[in-house]
């Protein structure tokens, strides 16, 4: 089996590690035999449509700066190829600033609005000092698991009707610190606030974007084989514990559950 990833401006969107996303994904399938390649994709690239070079897009966070470029080059083509991925049930991870750009539109506190590609039925509006920045360690609920990871916008984004959250929070701020929500799913494209890396303190967030990655490409179940998570899970009990969460006995190896400090 192989895996290809499209890694989307990473010299513009990398911000509070979201390069680990990466690195996790392609460490995971390299440890399990699996082939797997990166291409990265820079403003004005010529590609060809990522519906038939790609198996999963990945967009971190930047600053207003980096979004606008972003927003600028989605227009000369690239914004539908991503659409047009995104639709045929490819599958998608977008971090902050990313996550920003496949709504409706991005105001960032000072200048115009940023058009969105659309994506997640969102509106995101940064409020300046109106309103506080959105920082610390973020906990949600998500299909009856936890995540972990780490947050840092000043964007505050509201769902429509037309799409769900990722997850219900439980610790932080999450998409605007006021619905509880975090993040936004349509298909198979996944936005969220959380850094931190995410994937790395999230193994099984991680397995479950590579399965269906692999299956959309082969048409087939995936089950990947079990990987020795020892230092992920231990990085993702620290966070727990650090906040007085119940870990909902997540093991740290071979199903073996982390022994909590309190």
């Amino acid at each position: 089996m192989k895996l290809t990833i499209g890694h989307l401006y990473p010299d513009l969107m990398n911000l509070y590690g979201d390069l680990g996303n990466i690195i996790c994904l392609v460490r995971r399938c390299q440890w399990r035999g699996i082939d797997v390649e990166v291409k990265k994709i820079f403003p004005s690239s010529d590609i060809q449509s990522p519906t038939s070079n790609f198996q999963l897009l990945f967009l971190g966070g930047g600053q207003d700066r980096q979004q606008k470029i972003v927003a600028e080059d989605f227009k000369k083509g690239r914004g539908e190829e991503i659409k047009e991925f995104i639709e045929n049930g490819g599958v998608g991870l977008f971090i902050c600033g990313g996550y920003q750009l496949m709504g409706k539109f991005y105001r960032p506190a000072e200048g115009p609005y940023l058009e969105g590609l659309g994506i997640f039925d969102i509106e995101t509006y940064h409020f300046g000092k109106e309103k506080p920045r959105c920082i610390g360690n973020t906990v949600i609920e998500w299909q009856g698991k936890i995540l972990v990871g780490f947050e840092n916008h000043g964007g505050r984004t509201y769902l429509g009707r037309g799409v769900r959250p990722l997850g219900k929070v439980l610790h932080g701020h999450g998409n605007n610190s006021e619905d509880g929500t975090e993040g936004a799913v349509y298909k198979n494209a996944f936005g969220t606030y959380l850094h931190g890396a995410l994937l790395p303190k999230n193994p099984h967030f991680a397995d479950y974007l590579i399965e269906r990655a692999l299956r959309n490409k082969y048409g087939l179940e995936v089950k990947l084989s079990p990987l020795d998570d020892t230092l992920e899970w231990q990085a993702y009990h620290a966070v727990l514990r650090r906040l007085r969460l119940p870990s909902r006995g997540y093991p740290c190896h071979r199903g073996n559950p982390c022994q909590e400090k309190r």
